[in-house]
């Protein structure tokens, strides 16, 4: 698939969700907004009606690219296999050190905040593939070479 968006079902689950506050909600209550400040008179100096225009376009804006994705997604689905993939969460010991838990999800899914890694991020690419107990070294961002261990696979 050309230009193609990789995203888990959940992550495609999401995204239609928010498509739908936006369409229902937020276009709702923008609408408002503008109305109450066109009433408040001349526009041309009305802080109230230009935070409005601009959060249209805002909203505007998202559900065109959350369009965007919907029509080109291609959908990782689960897999039975026992190697890392999207959709996989994966636990890993760093060096000799920490243990931790991450999501392999595409670019558009990735949030550090919520262990969800890209399969595209330096620790995606270097994992993608491998098998339970596999050992690999990789170059972050930083230039700094980590080694990571593969402990689990869900």
């Amino acid at each position: 698939m050309e230009n193609s968006f990789k995203i888990t079902e959940k992550g495609l689950e999401e995204l239609v969700a928010e498509r739908k506050k936006l369409t229902d909600v937020d276009r709702k209550n923008n609408l408002e907004a503008l109305k109450e400040a066109r009433a408040q008179g001349d526009l041309s100096e009305n802080a109230d009606y230009d935070a409005a225009r601009d959060e249209q376009a805002r909203i505007e804006a998202r559900i065109k690219e959350i369009d965007n994705i919907i029509k080109n997604a291609e959908i990782i689905r689960e897999s039975n296999a026992k190697v890392v993939a999207i959709g996989k969460t994966i636990a890993i010991r760093i060096k000799d050190h920490k243990e931790d838990s991450y999501t392999i999800v595409g670019h558009l899914e990735a949030n550090p905040m919520q262990k969800k890694i890209s399969n595209e991020s330096p620790l995606g690419k270097a994992i993608m593939g491998l098998k339970r107990g596999a050992k690999v070294t990789f170059k972050a961002e930083t230039g700094k070479e980590i080694q990571v261990e593969i402990l689990d696979i869900k």
